[in-house]
């Protein structure tokens, strides 16, 4: 099976937990929702919407390791799976973790920029295994829903929901496009017809 290019998905964090150790002290490990399942996001690239179905992540947390990352980037690892630094799993209303930080400078300064608010985002890379396409007329859109993901890295970043610059921007295939221009057409026909 061929799967998608990678794909970065950047959402705003409801709440990043940090928790508290022994006697209120402080403890490197921050915890909340990567993504909720069902909910829509932004428009994407002007053409798109997209959610995730709850089971989306089902096969990427039995078969994969997956990485924390600070920012996406590889020369910053936070956690994995592997060792259960990072762990993930599916609840009723999404895809939770825990990331127990570094004590490394990186791990420290994450820490600090998530516990003054500074960073309050959760960003995920994946590939497409599976997706659905409908084509909502009443908005003149498409909604996309994640079915089956594979995901490989979780980040903290700075940065608010779905940005318009991606790494890959991907669009509506263009057989989808096709079928909207069409309807559309169609559309403007029967109301044309209608006047008469």
């Amino acid at each position: 099976m061929q799967l998608s290019s990678k794909e970065i998905r950047y959402l705003q964090a409801e709440q990043i937990e940090i928790r508290s150790g022994a006697e209120g002290e402080e403890t490197r490990t921050v915890t909340g929702y990567v993504v909720k399942f069902n909910q829509r996001s932004s428009l994407i690239w002007g053409e798109f919407y997209e959610k995730v179905a709850k089971g989306a992540f089902a096969r990427s947390l039995q078969e994969n390791v997956i990485k924390a990352l600070w920012n996406h980037r590889a020369d910053f690892v936070l956690g994995s799976t592997k060792n259960q630094t990072l762990r993930l799993w599916e609840d009723d209303i999404g895809l939770r973790f825990e990331l127990d930080l570094p004590d490394s400078t990186w791990g420290r300064d994450a820490f600090e920029s998530i516990r003054r608010g500074d960073v309050d985002g959760v960003s995920f890379g994946f590939n497409v295994r599976k997706d659905a396409w409908t084509f909502l007329s009443e908005e003149d859109v498409y909604e996309r829903t994640l079915v089956d993901v594979n995901l490989f890295e979780v980040s903290p970043t700075p940065f608010p929901a779905y940005p318009d610059s991606e790494v890959n921007q991907r669009s509506i295939p263009i057989e989808l496009r096709e079928q909207r221009r069409w309807n559309k057409e169609k559309l403007l026909f029967e109301l044309d017809l209608l006047a008469i």
